[in-house]
């Protein structure tokens, strides 16, 4: 009973100096943070160079003026602004070729990722089985081994045979042996 009241005074001790930090560190978190200052609108952008580098605007060169890009479109409406006439990320280059430029490589893209899946598909099918010429191959080589034995086995059996026939097979049972000196 004495063990477990000694492990409940720890465990509230414990307990108490987890809340105690926990409140000092949202306290002091409450005192660093700080309110950022109020966005700068894009009206007072009187330059492209001034109007662009910001994410928000769009500069429109028939109107001369910087607006905040409608976030509400993909592509900015003719009534803000034409697209040739429009600059957004850069002012050398106008939205409709940047929009062009981008269809073109992103399509490249897709194209090239399709023909390399594609390319990667065939090639695993054609390592997968054994090509026709090959088989046939190997097929044509067992058979030329198979009738080079058979030949073999043949030359053999008529040496064999020549060697009987003259006396030359070292078999003591012929008649016609060839006598040995001693």
């Amino acid at each position: 009973m004495f063990s477990f009241t000694t492990e409940r005074k720890a465990l509230s001790a414990s307990g108490a100096l987890a809340a105690f930090v926990l409140c000092i560190s949202f306290v002091s978190l409450g005192e660093c943070q700080t309110t950022p200052p109020p966005p700068t609108p894009c009206s007072t952008y009187k330059k492209c160079d001034t109007c662009v580098p910001h994410a928000k605007c769009l500069w429109c060169f028939a109107t001369n003026n910087c607006t905040e890009y409608p976030v509400t479109w993909l592509l900015p409406p003719a009534s803000v602004c034409q697209l040739s006439q429009a600059r957004w990320g850069v002012c050398w280059l106008n939205f409709e070729a940047l929009i062009i430029a981008l269809g073109v490589l992103g399509g490249t893209l897709l194209i090239s990722i399709i023909a390399c899946c594609c390319c990667c598909c065939f090639c695993n099918t054609c390592r997968s089985r054994p090509d026709r010429d090959e088989e046939r191959f190997s097929r044509k080589r067992e058979e030329n081994r198979q009738r080079a034995e058979e030949r073999k086995v043949d030359r053999k059996a008529r040496h064999d045979e020549i060697r009987r026939k003259y006396g030359l097979v070292g078999d003591s049972d012929h008649p016609y042996s060839k006598f040995e000196n001693e």
